[in-house]
């Protein structure tokens, strides 16, 4: 069994970006176990409050709670061509301090989303230089870019389109083959 952790880039509660990490959870392959990471509560990334070790206890639940996971997925929407502020902090907060980095090593995958056409490709490439840095081993194929993610769900936050659910469905099996692999 694998423990994989889903960090969502969207703070709103009924975000496509939730709605797809809700989706992955539903098609993921019986040997994962998968959890949405909550960023929300975490305060802004401030050295000082590190570097006098004091950090919030949010920063320390967080750091402790990521540390468990085998692998993590990024599931974003994209904002002005780059990933929101929230999930640029929790990716700072989760470095830090330097040299004890939380997400060394640990195989990630990412899904980006955008209500236009291309799907998030900036932020998805942004967050794929970050990840790079912080020696995230990150899944190449498929890449995963959802546009027109509002008109996506139906009624009751399902997948209405038949291809998209059977790509992320092909996506969930190859990240997890793809884990068992770096991961062992």
């Amino acid at each position: 069994m694998k423990n994989v952790g889903i960090v969502v880039g969207s703070l709103r509660k009924q975000s496509w970006s939730r709605k797809l990490a809700l989706s992955l959870i539903k098609l993921k392959p019986s040997f994962l176990n998968m959890e949405i990471v909550e960023i929300g509560r975490l305060p802004l990334y401030n050295q000082d409050l590190d570097d006098e070790n004091r950090p919030p206890k949010e920063w320390e639940e967080f750091r402790e709670n990521v540390k468990k996971f085998d692998g993590i997925i990024f599931v974003s929407p994209e904002y002005n061509r780059s990933i929101p502020a929230p999930l640029k902090n929790a990716i700072d907060v989760g470095s830090r301090p330097y040299g004890k980095s939380i997400w060394s090593k640990k195989p990630t995958a990412i899904i980006s989303n955008s209500l236009g056409a291309i799907g998030g490709f900036g932020a998805n490439h942004h967050l794929r230089q970050s990840l790079v840095f912080l020696d995230m081993p990150c899944m190449q194929q498929p890449e995963a870019y959802i546009g027109d993610v509002s008109h996506l769900f139906d009624a009751n936050s399902n997948i209405s389109k038949k291809e998209t659910e059977e790509f992320l469905h092909k996506f969930m099996e190859t990240y997890a083959n793809w884990l068992k692999t770096t991961s062992e």
